[in-house]
């Protein structure tokens, strides 16, 4: 053994060749944690110093390296710019004693390379790899970029141009477009990884393989002309500026820390990408990025530990077809689970079996699904008008129409139907659960199973617990919404649930400025121009007039201070039968387009409508708009944590971001309270409270405020 440490083991093989083997104890994945990095500068120096007569760096886990450690970037990136220059100063001396061994270098790659773990493998010779494995830099989806060499090298390797869109896209590539695009030498059986590897080396050492002229390629500039240099970035840099938007700047930072690096030596190649780097680790976004990655990565565990040990639904079922139950059915499907679809009438069945057909039709058209495996999924779903059929489900969604009365009625009628240990789950968007529940025998085997439209889109799943609702329930619900490759997030029952409770004061916030004059376009734009995918005008009209409406009610009936006390537009709209996209016209018109989508067109008569029931139009700041806005979502979600609806300020904001698209380089709601500071916060929405209770911080929001907590401190 030449070397032995906690993340990294040296040995030399009967060849005389030197394995270093990646094997970080404690964890499930290799990862350039401190520890990691350290050793490895440790295990290179012994290797440059013995009788090795080559090096192969591989793993002993099931994949190669995931990357750097990413929990140990927010304490990082806090610390400021000197001392993010000297970790990637220390990486990059590793990587480059690597590179500049003595002796022949491969990577043999099992599993993932993703960040630092291609990085690592580009500072070898030769890169041989298994077919399932997949390499990639997903740095700029962090906000940042690769650190440690990757725009230095991969340039050089596979030419600026596949270069830029790599790492700007932060794409995982497959191992076969890998090797076709040279950033991968070989690809070999499980069995063959390391003797392959050992070839390559022996290749190099009898002169078949000239190891030297690649380190020179790697090294050196690449061997463009500047004028054509040029001429590529120059193109390059509007495309990548337009597909990113302004407020992710890592891919066009990325861009151009290697437009300044492929006419430099690698030194000078490093240095521009190291400064690129901190500037961008300084960001907001790069933060909030890093956070949300944090948050993904608790959620996962949290939703692991609820549903460890339960059994898989081997059957499930859901009523009422349509879009929603046909959405549902697709995904069940899709991911493994055959279910049946059960409607009172023929032509929801064909309403529900066409949504699924639609779904799976797109899926081979973009060449992701076979036509086998479309006619199976297809065939995993059964169409149904009798209760016989959903007797064998061990879970049901209901999912018929949004009526209290009508839900507990078919509720009770389907729990005569299923066994007495099936699982009950309502897919209701604002109805209590508890008040459902009230038309069961067995509450303890029901909950809420809330999905967002489209569902195939919509990675967020509530899983709402009613008074009633058993563990076992809630960890059976968690692992179905799990295997259907959902993220479930479990809250407490109140009305509109997390999600939409917190909307709908957006949403009044939004009627209350209309009210008093304020033109709904620049509203739209005004959030746009935050982050939102959509304003709120435009959401209204997506979700339906008419949803929005009778969602309101209950809100508004659930909280007083929710009630409006106006004929709002989105009333009016209602009123006329103007629903929003699904009849053609809201706040806006909608035609079809030449590929099938609907286009958001003016409205001609919505300035009238809006006459009828506000002010006089009159001038809004941008900043009034925004603010008051964001006041009321932030407050309710606030009051969501400390109602105990939901358990986490995480599990709020993953809320916000998976299940209505609030903008994810901000971070989430209690999250830009953070950043904005709670003090600051307060300061804000007391200089709107005149405009209603929706905008008055609570007293514990104050109390935090005066004891100068955050929300992600606790």
């Amino acid at each position: 053994m030449l070397f032995s440490g906690q993340a990294i083991k040296v040995s030399l093989l009967p060849s005389g060749i030197a394995q270093l083997i990646f094997d970080l104890e404690g964890s499930s994945v290799n990862k350039f944690d401190r520890l990691t990095m350290k050793e490895l500068g440790e295990a290179t120096a012994v290797i440059g110093k013995s009788d090795a007569r080559g090096v192969i760096f591989s793993s002993a886990k099931s994949t190669f390296i995931v990357g750097a450690d990413i929990t140990e970037f927010t304490g990082l990136f806090a610390t400021g710019p000197e001392a993010i220059r000297d970790w990637i100063g220390r990486a990059n001396e590793v990587f480059n004693a690597i590179e500049d061994l003595p002796l022949p270098t491969v990577a043999a790659i099992n599993g993932v390379a993703l960040g630092g773990g291609f990085e690592l493998a580009l500072s070898a010779d030769y890169r041989v790899a298994l077919e399932s494995a997949v390499v990639g830099f997903p740095e700029v989806k962090l906000g940042i970029l690769p650190g440690f060499g990757g725009t230095v090298r991969l340039p050089r390797l596979i030419g600026s141009e596949k270069a830029i869109a790599w790492i700007s896209q932060g794409s995982h590539i497959p191992s076969k477009i890998a090797l076709a695009e040279r950033a991968l030498d070989a690809i070999v059986a499980n069995d063959d990884l390391i003797a392959a590897a050992e070839r390559i080396i022996e290749d190099c050492l009898n002169g078949s393989l000239d190891y030297t002229a690649q380190r020179a390629i790697k090294t050196s500039p690449v061997p463009e002309s500047p004028e054509t240099i040029a001429a590529l970035f120059m193109s390059a840099k509007p495309a990548v500026a337009k597909a990113s938007g302004t407020h992710y700047p890592a891919p066009l930072t990325a861009v151009e820390v290697m437009e300044k690096g492929v006419l430099e030596s690698r030194a000078g190649a490093l240095v521009a990408e190291r400064e690129g780097f901190i500037q961008l680790a300084g960001t907001s976004t790069a933060a909030n990025l890093v956070q949300m990655f944090l948050n993904d990565q608790f959620l996962a565990s949290k939703s692991r530990a609820l549903s460890k040990g339960v059994p898989v639904i081997s059957k499930a079922a859901v009523l009422g077809a349509g879009i929603m139950g046909g959405g549902i059915a697709y995904q069940s499907a899709l991911r493994g689970t055959p279910i049946v679809m059960k409607d009172i009438a023929q032509a929801g069945l064909d309403l529900g079996m066409n949504e699924a057909q639609t779904l799976v039709a797109k899926q081979v058209k973009r060449g992701k699904m076979t036509t086998e495996s479309a006619d199976k999924i297809i065939g995993s779903i059964t169409p149904s008008l009798a209760y016989e059929d959903v007797a064998g489900a061990e879970l049901v969604v209901e999912a018929v129409v949004e009526n209290e009365s009508v839900k507990k009625s078919v509720l009770a009628e389907l729990e005569s139907v299923v066994a007495e240990d099936a699982i009950i789950a309502t897919n209701t968007s604002t109805i209590s659960v508890d008040c459902l529940a009230t038309a069961l025998n067995k509450p303890k085997r029901f909950c809420g199973m809330h999905f967002f439209n489209p569902v195939p889109l919509m990675p967020l799943v509530e899983v709402i617990r009613g008074q009633e609702t058993s563990k076992e329930t809630i960890a059976s619900t968690v692992a179905y919404a799990k295997s259907l490759g959902k993220t479930p997030i479990v809250v407490n029952n109140c009305p509109g649930f997390l999600v939409n409770r917190i909307l709908f004061p957006y949403f009044g916030a939004f009627s209350t400025l209309v009210y008093e004059g304020a033109d709904f376009r620049q509203i739209d734009r005004v959030m746009e121009e935050f982050g939102w995918p959509m304003g709120p005008a435009y959401l209204l009209d997506v979700v339906g007039i008419d949803t929005a409406v009778h969602a309101q009610a209950v809100m508004a009936a659930g909280f007083a201070r929710m009630e409006l006390g106006f004929e709002s537009a989105i009333d009016k709209l209602y009123s006329q039968g103007d629903l929003g996209q699904k009849s053609g016209r809201g706040f806006y018109d909608y035609v079809v387009d030449e590929n099938g989508r609907l286009k958001k067109q003016p409205n001609p008569e919505i300035d009238s409508l809006i006459a009828s029931v506000s002010a006089k139009r009159r001038n809004f700041s941008d900043s009034e708009i925004r603010d008051r806005l964001m006041l009321a979502l932030c407050l309710e979600t606030v009051r969501c944590l400390e109602d105990g609806i939901v358990e986490t300020a995480i599990e709020a904001d993953m809320g916000l971001v998976l299940g209505l698209g609030f903008p994810k380089f901000r971070g989430g709601a209690l999250r830009f309270i953070d950043q904005l500071g709670l003090t600051e916060f307060c300061e804000l929405a007391d200089s709107y409270t005149h405009h209603g209770p929706m905008l008055t911080p609570t007293a514990k929001l104050r109390e935090m405020a005066k004891a100068k907590l955050s929300y992600y401190s606790e």
